[in-house]
């Protein structure tokens, strides 16, 4: 059954979307905001925005004739409040939206779908193979993610070393006051600065050994030992599901809405 209300519709759609907890919180916030943008009012911010509840909004709106329109002018009053990188994301969260609810058959065309995102006043550099430039990488650290994520995106910019390599540190090689992890004779040193050694504590949060970055539940049977923290049972973060999670929390900041890899937030080596 197609739902009759825009906030219904949404919830479905964070629900069914293949998200990180992460991104479906931005997205959330994304989609309120065109809730209030799309019947004419001004989205309420700061301490105000907690807790708001959206106006009710047809999803038929969006559906007829003049939705294009709508869609177009409620884009271009929000690029003139916030500027054009936020509305730019949040525009990437309705059309990911807009395009779920098109392929169930509960709007027969996208009305964003002739819409582009607008040029940035000062356009950060790409970095490699199209990764996030200097200044999204800040927007990037800047997301409000779980700190396990923090965590290691800042140790990945910081430190210069494999990703693998990071995810296979245990707490009980952490040099927390040198901001550095203990080695074996002949290992690359493994260090980091002011971003990561501001976190890290908060992640170890007492722990003495087993993986640094764990997984949201208890390992299952099977999993060796070392993988596997001592006082919580959780297994050790995978890459696979860190890359999973970084890609999918940086689609709202990616103008083409697919998101990044881990490799593209590691800092060049001078």
């Amino acid at each position: 059954m197609t739902p009759v209300e825009f906030a219904v519709a949404a919830e479905h759609y964070l629900a069914g979307a293949p998200l990180a907890d992460g991104s479906r919180r931005v997205y959330r916030i994304a989609l309120c905001t065109w809730a209030w943008l799309l019947v004419g009012r001004t989205p309420p911010s700061g301490a105000h925005r907690r807790g708001a509840a959206p106006p009710v909004l047809p999803l038929a709106l969006l559906d007829g004739p003049d939705a294009p329109d709508r869609v177009a002018a409620a884009f271009a009053e929000r690029a003139a409040a916030v500027g054009a990188r936020t509305a730019n994301r949040e525009l990437s969260a309705l059309r990911a939206a807009l395009r779920w609810w098109c392929a169930r058959g509960w709007l027969s065309a996208d009305p964003a779908a002739g819409l582009r995102p607008l040029p940035t006043a000062a356009p950060a550099a790409a970095g490699p193979a199209g990764g996030p430039g200097e200044e999204r990488v800040r927007a990037v650290l800047a997301l409000r993610v779980p700190l396990r994520e923090k965590v290691l995106w800042h140790l990945v910019r910081e430190s210069g070393a494999p990703i693998e390599r990071l995810l296979a540190l245990d707490v009980d090689r952490l040099d927390l006051a040198n901001r550095q992890a203990r080695t074996a004779a002949g290992e690359r040193p493994l260090r980091w600065r002011g971003g990561t050694a501001r976190l890290l504590p908060l992640l170890v949060a007492g722990r003495t050994a087993g993986p640094l970055f764990l997984t949201g539940r208890r390992a299952p049977a099977g999993v060796p030992e070392r993988d596997r923290c001592p006082l919580t049972g959780r297994g050790r973060l995978s890459y696979r599901r860190a890359a999973e999670l970084f890609t999918a929390a940086t689609a709202p900041l990616d103008p083409a809405g697919r998101g990044w890899t881990l490799h593209a937030l590691a800092e060049p080596r001078r």
